[in-house]
């Protein structure tokens, strides 16, 4: 494991924190950062949907696009909303969740231009229904099928690390925790219900997760803000620790460099939105759409609601309830004597025990339970696809299929430690090769993007927020 924490610290210490910034800065300037001024476009074209009758399902292409989105969060709202976040504020600081926020704000049009990318070079397979991602924009769009091919490796690799073991590994570590179940039991009862429903496809997958994203979210969400409420008194001070940590040198801020902050903080905001990294667009390609900067506006809403929303009531509830402090977490740190009480999801679960008892444990362990299954469900979908993308073999899907269920146990039982150095390496390796293509293929995003915008414009009479 020494290679890839050589690895990820090199990579998170400052190359791809620029480049995430970067990408993210050139389509907020390049569509005047819309996800901030075409705020009501945005949400009355996603959320406003909802309630609206024409935004009825249609049959034939595609999943719908709640579907689309619910696959997507499925696979985005997993550990890394409740471990990823604890993670980050116990090894980089308070200040994690600021850059947590700012990584969120830009990746909201950076996850835009990937789904409107995806959907505008996307394709029909065998079965008549949509597919496509950076694959397809790498291939189609920038005409380099061994580009395309590169990222199907790394999809694979990381749907095997990321979205498989580390979801394994917090679910095994929270029912471990709580109510005291055998890890490898908990392993194989996740492999076996995933691989029955993964081989149903991403109708299955959508439908299952339309259900399940909802739920999952309200009972987290809801029960987050009761402790928030409960501790409003410490909001303001919860606040000033994270900006004062996320600016102030190691010797101002008890401990936490600035430089630690901003590495944890982009890192796991980026594994909570997956903005940047493409794969959340193999699920968008999917949905049953016909404007490709129609299918953006999910994108951004996503991005907002994975990381502005659940992962923010996550950190407040850490940074309200007591169970942290930022000088003791940082000795325990550097002593390398963590408690197993402080990694990870146990650390939220302490939180929503100060209000809730046990039953706060278990609102945690049922939340994450539901979080990172839906999250195995979405990255075993784009595992498949990524095998299809670089071979087209039944027989490689086939291996594909079982080898996922394996690593979900070699999850369970893992180290926690050693998962999320994998994490950090392999959506590492994603990175350098979908950022490139995204802003290669810029011009063309954007140029849809204004095109939609004035059709909407054209259409409505001028809505609020519109280029």
């Amino acid at each position: 494991m020494a290679f890839f924490k050589t690895i990820g610290d090199w990579l998170w210490g400052g190359p791809l924190l620029a480049a995430f910034l970067v990408v993210g800065l050139w389509y907020s300037f390049g569509s005047g950062f819309f996800q901030l001024f075409g705020l009501p476009t945005w949400w009355s074209t996603t959320v406003g949907s909802l309630f609206r009758r024409k935004g009825a399902k249609r049959e034939g292409k595609g999943v719908t696009q709640f579907q689309a989105l619910s696959t997507a969060l499925a696979a985005t709202i997993g550990t890394g909303s409740i471990a990823g976040v604890a993670t980050a504020i116990l090894y980089g600081g308070p200040g994690a969740v600021f850059w947590m926020w700012v990584s969120a704000l830009l990746g909201m049009m950076t996850g835009c231009g990937e789904k409107i990318l995806a959907v505008r070079h996307r394709e029909k397979g065998p079965d008549g229904r949509w597919r496509g991602g950076p694959m397809g924009y790498m291939s189609k769009g920038l005409r380099l099928p061994g580009l395309a091919k590169l990222f199907a490796v790394f999809c694979i690799a990381e749907t095997l690390a990321g979205g498989n073991l580390a979801q394994a590994n917090s679910i095994a570590t929270a029912l471990s925790a709580s109510v005291g179940a055998d890890r490898t039991v908990v392993g194989v009862v996740l492999a076996v219900v995933t691989g029955i429903v993964l081989v149903g496809g991403i109708k299955r997958i959508g439908s299952l997760c339309e259900l399940l994203v909802p739920a999952m979210a309200l009972l987290f969400i809801g029960g987050g803000v009761a402790v928030i409420a409960v501790n409003w008194q410490a909001i303001p001070g919860a606040f000033q620790q994270i900006v004062a940590y996320a600016f102030s040198p190691r010797a101002a801020a008890g401990g936490y460099a600035m430089g630690t902050a901003l590495r944890y903080g982009v890192a796991r905001g980026v594994f909570t939105n997956e903005a940047g990294l493409g794969m959340s667009a193999i699920a968008h390609a999917c949905a049953d759409v016909d404007e490709p900067a129609e299918q953006g506006m999910w994108g951004i809403f996503e991005v907002f609601f994975a990381t502005m929303v659940i992962c923010t009531v996550t950190a407040l509830t850490i940074l309200t309830s007591g169970v942290y402090d930022p000088v003791q977490a940082l000795a325990l740190v550097e002593s390398g004597a963590v408690p197993d009480g402080m990694l990870g999801a146990p650390l939220t679960a302490a939180g929503f025990a100060t209000l809730f008892g046990k039953v706060g444990e278990w609102i945690v362990s049922v939340s994450l339970v539901m979080f990172a299954f839906t999250s195995l469900l979405g990255s075993g979908y784009y595992g498949r696809r990524g095998v299809e993308a670089l071979t087209g073999g039944r027989w490689a899907q086939g291996l594909y299929l079982l080898a996922f269920p394996a690593c979900i146990i070699l999850g369970a039982v893992g180290d926690l430690t050693a998962v999320w150095l994998l994490v950090d390496a392999f959506n590492g390796f994603l990175a350098l090769v979908n950022l490139p293509a995204l802003l290669l293929l810029s011009p063309e995003a954007l140029h849809l993007l204004r095109t939609w915008l004035a059709d909407r414009k054209a259409r409505t009479g001028g809505a609020p927020g519109d280029l």
